[in-house]
């Protein structure tokens, strides 16, 4: 492996031995999650490796459809979403319980819509990112063991020939997905439950055209979900209630054909299945996104039902949000207890989208008089209070949420911040795609002070006064509506560090 060293015959403290190699920061898993982790990384300037254990090819098989506008808006943070935009298809209302219509053609976002767009095509995108700012990728590599002590983290893994390797890194995120050896290794619990069982997919090619873009009903014991891939082939999610049979149990196109039937009051001419499968869907959430030198993203940290699209938006969210804090912790520009505010930050959404997931399962799925009852009832309160359907639709897409903020700091702390204007033209998102901090202010600042690698510095294109200090995810780190030099120098202090570089965290040498 390129750019690395070993020294023969060690045993570290951990007790795993063999001949460490040393690795910064270790992925585990290329899924969307991973990928762009290791492409925020890697442009960070750090040696990132990925860790899969499946062969090297994207594969056309997904079960993720949609982007949400939040994600889109990371996305164009890094100068992807105008290439997504243009291979997806735009949709800009969600369709629930067969009466309720979410309009997302009002969202303050730049993204008024969601995208509907193959797994398969995002992670095309990001790993191509990954790739070119210089991230290393080992596949057929699995993980079969894993232990950290104060200085860093081992990892024990089989290659494609079976011979058993070592690397030592620095930190290690697992977003390995839900059966994740990372979160086992570290002895996490992922506790929950299966929600739904037996729900069948196929992609089929269809004689009609169903009338929507997006096309779900749940009627009686059935529901049925139908997304396009853009070659030809359209995914089929369905279930029903009286089949609750093994994964493993035989499938065939007859009876994804009658549970559409039952569900969409027809099966549009099912043909031609390139690929069948069952599986269960759960709702689980491990207690810690963080166990010191380890970290979980993505599936490998939460699960929770495909209701809402939710699932590969909140994982790539995930990854947005620690991207950064592993670059600034890894190249010493802070303290490592930086990365506890990951967990503080991401777990209340993942436990959020969790119960807002489940619960769309739930009232899709009524059948007792009290459940439809409470579906019919929510649903004429969301089609009469424009606010509380707002509301719904800002927890969808993923831009009503915020994070804490210390007591007494100003209101626009923890916020999402939108993609405003700035003067000379430019926009925010844009400003963002150097991965830096984004200092926003109403007259002229010279942050003077050594930190251009890390922060970018950029006027209002309004009047507004307000000085804001914007993460690299897009949310505020700092803001203030009358600030001195004094006090914008504090805050650039206390969020990007010292002027002057520590030291690297380097692999066995870290601390």
């Amino acid at each position: 492996m390129s750019g690395t060293t070993g020294n023969s015959g060690t045993t570290g403290s951990n007790g795993i031995a063999g001949t460490p190699v040393t690795a910064h920061l270790v992925i585990v898993g290329s899924g969307p999650t991973g990928l762009l982790l290791a492409g925020d990384l890697a442009a960070a300037g750090l040696p990132v490796t990925v860790l899969e254990k499946r062969p090297h090819k994207i594969s056309n098989l997904s079960r993720a459809f949609v982007l949400h506008a939040r994600t889109l808006e990371q996305l164009d943070g890094r100068g992807l979403a105008d290439e997504l935009e243009s291979i997806g298809r735009p949709l800009d209302r969600i369709g629930l319980f067969g009466r309720l219509t979410v309009d997302l053609s009002a969202l303050p976002s730049r993204y008024r819509h969601l995208l509907v767009l193959p797994q398969y095509e995002a992670e095309r995108v990001l790993e191509r990112r990954a790739v070119e700012a210089g991230a290393e990728f080992r596949y057929e590599t699995e993980v079969t063991g894993l232990a950290q002590d104060a200085d860093g983290v081992t990892v024990e893994v089989r290659g494609p020939e079976g011979r058993t390797e070592h690397l030592r890194a620095a930190y290690v995120v697992g977003a390995d997905g839900m059966r994740s050896a990372v979160r086992e290794a570290v002895g996490l619990p992922f506790p929950g439950r299966s929600v739904i069982r037996s729900v069948v997919l196929a992609d089929v090619r269809l004689a009609e055209q169903p009338p929507t873009l997006l096309t779900a009903n749940a009627a009686g014991d059935a529901f049925a979900f139908l997304a396009p891939f853009g070659d030809g082939y359209h995914r089929v999610i369905g279930w029903h209630r009286g089949r609750n049979v093994p994964d493993s149990a035989p499938l065939d196109l007859a009876e994804i054909k009658e549970i559409t039937r039952l569900a969409l009051g027809r099966d549009f001419g099912m043909h031609d299945a390139r690929w069948m499968s069952r599986f269960h869907s759960d709702e689980r959430q491990v207690p810690a996104y963080r166990v010191g030198r380890v970290l979980l993203a993505g599936d490998a940290a939460h699960v929770h039902s495909p209701a809402g699209g939710q699932g590969m938006n909140t994982g790539l969210q995930d990854a947005a949000n620690l991207s950064w804090k592993l670059a600034a912790v890894a190249a010493g520009h802070a303290d490592p207890a930086l990365l506890d505010t990951y967990h503080a930050e991401r777990h209340p959404v993942g436990r959020a989208v969790l119960r807002s997931s489940g619960g769309i399962v739930r009232l899709a799925m009524a059948k007792r008089p009290w459940t439809l009852a409470a579906r019919a009832a929510l649903t004429a309160f969301l089609d009469a209070v424009g606010p509380a359907r707002r509301r719904m639709a800002a927890q969808i897409t993923g831009i009503g949420y915020r994070y804490p903020a210390p007591r007494g700091a100003h209101p626009l702390t923890g916020a999402r911040v939108p993609d405003v204007a700035l003067a000379g033209g430019g926009r925010l998102y844009e400003a963002l795609r150097g991965g830096r901090f984004v200092l926003i202010t109403p007259e002229p600042y010279e942050a003077g002070d050594g930190r251009a690698d890390r922060l970018a510095v950029a006027r209002w294109g309004s009047d507004r006064r307000t000085t804001v200090l914007v993460r690299p995810d897009g949310y505020a780190a700092w803001a203030a509506d009358a600030a001195g030099p004094a006090e914008t120098a504090a805050a650039l202090a206390r969020h990007l560090g010292p002027a002057d570089r520590r030291p690297p965290v380097r692999g066995a040498s870290a601390t």
